[in-house]
């Protein structure tokens, strides 16, 4: 299966960049063809500029030629694997904004000849999620976990009724340990090669 990681951190070492090579790993124990778009890397402009914004409000279909490239992965994904750290309860700006610019009309979502919106997402048959939250669980838990909420409730929406989602969040970073960290990335990459 092709897999799509889309990755969200703004330094390369950081934590964040050895989960994302923990779940490449096991995606690739799993045999799957595997792409990832590095938001940062690639100095990905979140702001949707006014003329993207009218071209999604007046349900274009239009692809500005900067976001071709992801939507054609996105389009060609069965596997679509989030990875980012939690900031203020939710997703990095990046993240959000690649969400709002990406997954336009005809990408992310359609509508049906009634206005109702159908999933746009046909090929996807795995969510994953991969995040650190500085805080405990009990707290994330308290504030409703945005960021993940957003990728495993609303985006799956975007998918077929079967696909499968699953969520792995590193609670407590800022004080865990080491040997939990390595934990933590060992559970990842096993759930990745099991996908």
């Amino acid at each position: 299966m092709r897999a799509l990681v889309v990755y969200c951190h703004p330094r390369e070492g950081s934590f964040c960049s050895a989960l994302r090579d923990a779940a490449v790993a096991g995606l690739r124990e799993a045999g799957h063809d595997i792409d990832v778009i590095d938001l940062a890397a690639e100095a990905f402009d979140p702001v949707m500029p006014e003329h993207e914004w009218r071209e999604y409000r007046d349900m274009t279909g239009s692809v500005p030629d900067v976001l071709r490239r992801h939507v054609e992965l996105v389009r060609a994904a069965e596997i679509l694997v989030f990875i980012y750290p939690t900031w203020w309860s939710g997703l990095p700006a990046q993240l959000k904004g690649w969400l709002e610019r990406v997954l336009v009309p005809g990408v992310g979502f359609v509508l049906d000849e009634r206005g109702r919106v159908r999933p746009g997402l046909s090929r996807v048959r795995a969510i994953r999620t991969v995040s650190t939250a500085g805080s405990p669980r009990l707290y994330v838990a308290l504030v409703n976990d945005n960021g993940r909420r957003i990728l495993t409730r609303a985006l799956r929406l975007s998918a077929p009724r079967r696909t499968s989602v699953r969520s792995h969040v590193l609670h407590s970073m800022d004080t865990t340990t080491t040997e939990r960290r390595t934990r933590f990335l060992d559970e990842v990459r096993r759930s990745m090669a099991s996908t």
